[in-house]
């Protein structure tokens, strides 16, 4: 086995594939993972973030949301695992590779799209969703900001399971680019 990538043959990279196999197919366990350790983060909510994910696909999915817009509204405070700030980046290029380009860029500025209901408590702008206004996946990430994300702090709802979410995760996340080619 070499130790510079520039001293490799055909064989180091084959053997490296495969032992990358094993690692890509466990990807939904790792999601879920994820998305158990919310349990507990507050931040200063009224719920935790795994309410709050747990909330806000509930809502989406009671809602006639298609699965991929359910699954974007469980994952999309994983990135707070890493770092709060921001964790929509981070989630985004968490998922890039299992959903679809619209997909990948709700989440990615789902941030700036929250603003509008509070940045300007912090002296920000609020209307920083404004400077996606022209892309094909606006009005999905303002249902999904405005009908699910931002109401979902409710320590009362009744949310569905985190179980009941895996066959989602797993459909998604069992190969990359399935998904996305689909969606």
């Amino acid at each position: 086995m070499f130790t510079r990538m520039d001293q490799g043959t055909k064989s180091d990279w084959e053997h490296i594939g495969q032992e990358h196999v094993p690692h890509i197919k466990d990807m939904p366990n790792r999601i879920y993972g994820m998305l158990a350790s919310l349990e507990g983060v507050s931040l200063g909510f009224a719920t935790d973030q795994l309410h709050h994910s747990l909330q806000t696909a509930t809502m989406a999915r009671r809602a006639g949301a298609s699965d991929e817009m359910v699954l974007l509204s469980l994952l999309h405070d994983i990135g707070k695992t890493i770092s709060v700030i921001n964790h929509g980046q981070i989630c985004a290029e968490i998922i890039k590779a299992y959903v679809s380009d619209d997909a990948y860029h709700i989440i990615r500025t789902h941030q700036d799209f929250q603003g509008e209901h509070y940045y300007h408590f912090q002296g920000k702008e609020r209307d920083l969703r404004l400077q996606f206004k022209d892309e094909p996946w606006f009005a999905k990430a303002e249902q999904f900001t405005d009908e699910w994300d931002q109401a979902a702090f409710d320590p009362a709802y009744e949310v569905d399971s985190l179980e009941s979410f895996k066959p989602l995760i797993d459909k998604f996340f069992s190969v990359p680019g399935q998904m996305a080619k689909a969606a």
